[in-house]
């Protein structure tokens, strides 16, 4: 059976399909579904990181979870048992569709069809959250070995990834040790790849903990999958610096969240702000520094417009970097809070 990378651990286990009319999922369960049409997704990625391209009739090992995305879907856990679903993100997230970007009108989501749940030797439905794993509570004393420096953006598609691997390579390039932690989204491995081959010398996400996507999370989960991560990757790699990237817009839910956790920010030295345009870099500025989340430099998307920089430059008063900016960075001439 095709099989997503969300369900890279899951080994042994049978299919239960009494399940389908009577059970509710959490986020987590893993699922049995059908391909019944094609839309968005024409393809998944399978546990090795590879395309796996779905035909109608196929079937496969996917996750249930939350989805936001403001360029993409909308999409839920559903609330009662029901075999109409749809296919949520490319890493084999599942769910009920709310709403989606209008590029998407015409091709909408791809249909599946639950046909049983993943279920171990008591049959109970297997979860993928912390499986064969165990949690870390978040340890607000605890003085940490790495900077953290987080990559934060005004939206989905505002550089944030591309900004924060970038800064990997130019910490990198200083001779520093540096990683690279997704610290929300929905699952798809494509980004801390993408960190590791510009140079993070380690590079994971909450897919590590098993989590198909933080939306919709509580702060203590996120808090501690914080803790999570943070631990998993100092113990690949003594770092110097993390680079911590954290999904969509800081008007986001579980980021607004976060930012707003003071005790998270005690664990902050650093933040990278990418933005869209200057209006959006200028208030994001103005956002973090209220709450005493200053980035020590603007970059993302409107870096590419000479005049953008300019007026940026004029009203924030802090570096705007490009990415060649941030390839030739020197990190210990940057002005972090710790």
């Amino acid at each position: 059976m095709k099989s997503s990378i969300a369900c890279k651990e899951i080994k042994d286990y049978t299919i239960n399909k009494e399940l389908v009319s009577t059970y509710t999922p959490n986020a987590g369960d893993v699922a049995v579904c059908k391909v019944n049409k094609i839309g968005k997704h024409d393809s998944i990625q399978g546990v090795s990181g590879n395309n796996i391209y779905l035909f109608p009739g196929d079937e496969f090992l996917a996750v249930f979870g939350n989805r936001y995305a403001t360029e993409q879907f909308e999409g839920y856990v559903p609330q009662q048992p029901t075999s109409a679903l749809q296919i949520l993100g490319k890493g084999g997230v599942i769910g009920t569709l709310k709403s989606m970007h209008y590029a998407f009108k015409d091709i909408g989501a791809t249909e599946i069809e639950l046909m049983g749940y993943a279920v171990d030797s008591d049959n109970k439905v297997i979860n993928t959250k912390y499986y064969q794993k165990s949690s870390i509570n978040f340890d607000d004393q605890q003085t940490l070995p790495a900077k953290i420096i987080l990559s934060l953006g005004s939206s989905m598609d505002s550089g944030k990834t591309t900004s924060a691997a970038y800064l990997c390579r130019g910490i990198a390039n200083a001779g520093k040790q540096v990683g690279y932690i997704k610290l929300t989204g929905t699952y798809y491995t494509r980004d801390s790849h993408f960190a590791r081959d510009c140079g993070a010398h380690a590079g994971i996400d909450f897919g590590l903990a098993g989590f198909p996507s933080t939306f919709m999370c509580e702060k203590k989960e996120l808090l501690d999958l914080f803790q999570y991560l943070v631990h998993q990757i100092l113990s690949i790699n003594p770092l110097d610096y993390i680079v911590m990237e954290i999904a969509d817009g800081i008007l986001q839910r579980e980021t607004s969240m976060l930012l707003d956790d003071e005790k998270f920010r005690s664990k902050v030295s650093g933040v990278f702000f990418s933005s869209v345009d200057s209006l959006s870099a200028i208030y994001g500025y103005q956002l973090l520094s209220s709450k005493q989340l200053q980035p020590f430099a603007i970059g993302g998307v409107f870096t590419m417009s000479p005049l953008l920089r300019e007026e940026v430059e004029h009203c924030t008063k802090v570096p705007v970097m490009t990415l060649d900016d941030l390839l030739a960075i020197d990190i210990e001439k940057i002005k972090l809070s710790k």
